[in-house]
């Protein structure tokens, strides 16, 4: 499977957290504490984890299941088989051998004239990075040769390689899938023009999400319009997909469970291995302490998140870091068990009517379906 090219993260400390008064541990280990990790993620981990996460390993175009009522879905499955099939004539062979980071790689072909990509653009929950995950198993050629990220894992990527070393790296590749595509600063802006430009040149296809069409991208966060230039530079690399519909988290399901009590939570996360357990404004503390590149690792070997105490957020840059960790749970499929303020009371009202809202209720949505998916766990311990 993809998932298996991940290497073991390294820790630069680890340890359990220790029992809370009057329990004694009932599973074979104390629950882990998230604030005593501190992951050290190195660069070839970078590069190896660029494939569909492990809730994507197995989603086909087959298993997307559209919504009757919304046939944008339905020809939006259609358009992608069609991509993926034109994606046999691209430049790389599926066969060639690469040395780690690409190095003694013969140069691309230009890419034909035109759109290079296709940019699914829909609101959350309609199964847009499902799409994406087909896509990449779709496209014929080996793993190696097709990269699968999130749009922070990507500008993480050259942040550790550095850019030129990105551009060697990735140019080789057939397909480049980059899920939740947001501009959320000029610097990215320039970045990722730049980047994107010079792949598309070396002949890579482009796949992308987001909740925001790419001639929108960065408005509400910065001056977008100093900026024009590089956005509708992006815009062009990308045939523009709308996918319409319900969030499909929640359809036809009942209501996320109310929050557990404190005792509720601390007893559960001592019956589970591999469960850790935190008090929530803690582990936002020791958020701003780790890179959200790191924030995968941060969750490794974990079977379930036990969170005592949720309140709102205080502000947006906590926010916008617990947007990531809410992402990087939900692609590992790690159930989340909390006390305190419901999951849909994180944020303020300021902040989902802000630039970010779209991020906000995305990581809402996430946090209430891997909520209801943590009942269980309460049901038998």
């Amino acid at each position: 499977m993809p998932g298996s090219l991940a290497r073991p993260v390294a820790w630069a400390t680890v340890s359990s957290s220790s029992p809370a008064p009057g329990i004694g541990p009932i599973a074979d280990a104390a629950p882990v504490s998230l604030c005593t990790r501190q992951p050290h993620v190195p660069a070839d981990r970078l590069v190896a984890e660029m494939v569909p996460p492990p809730r994507f390993d197995s989603v086909r175009f087959s298993t997307y299941l559209p919504d009757p009522n919304q046939a944008s879905q339905t020809q939006a499955v259609g358009v992608l088989e069609g991509f993926a099939t034109g994606l046999g004539g691209a430049h790389a062979t599926g066969t060639a051998k690469r040395g780690f980071l690409g190095f003694g790689r013969a140069k691309a072909a230009k890419a034909p004239a035109g759109p290079r990509g296709v940019y699914l653009d829909g609101g959350y929950g309609v199964g847009k990075t499902h799409l994406l995950a087909s896509l990449w198993h779709a496209t014929p050629a080996e793993p190696a040769l097709k990269a699968f990220g999130t749009f922070v894992e990507l500008t993480n990527l050259v942040g550790a390689l550095g850019f030129q070393q990105t551009v060697r790296t990735l140019s080789g590749h057939r397909l480049l899938c980059i899920d939740e595509f947001e501009l959320d600063d000029p610097g990215d802006t320039v970045l990722v023009s730049t980047l994107l430009g010079k792949l598309v040149d070396a002949g890579v296809a482009l796949a992308a999400t987001s909740n925001t069409l790419p001639g929108k991208l960065g408005e509400g966060r910065f001056a977008s319009v100093d900026f024009l230039r590089e956005i509708q530079g992006l815009s062009a690399h990308f045939r523009a997909l709308r996918i319409d519909g319900e969030d499909y988290r929640h359809r036809g399901l009942p209501e996320a469970p109310a929050p557990y009590s404190d005792e509720q939570v601390t007893k559960t996360a001592y019956a589970t291995a591999g469960a850790s357990l935190d008090h929530f404004p803690h582990l936002l503390d020791h958020l701003a302490k780790v890179h959200p590149s790191r924030y995968g690792a941060l969750t490794d070997g974990l079977k379930a998140v036990c969170l005592t105490d949720v309140q709102p957020v205080p502000d947006q840059s906590t926010a916008l870091r617990l947007v990531v960790l809410a992402d990087r749970l939900y692609d590992r499929e790690v159930p989340v068990l909390a006390s305190g303020r419901p999951f849909g009371l994180l944020f303020s009202e300021e902040m989902l009517n802000g630039g970010y809202r779209k991020k906000y209720f995305r990581a809402i949505s996430r946090l209430t379906a891997l909520a209801r998916d943590a009942g269980r766990l309460v049901e038998h311990y």
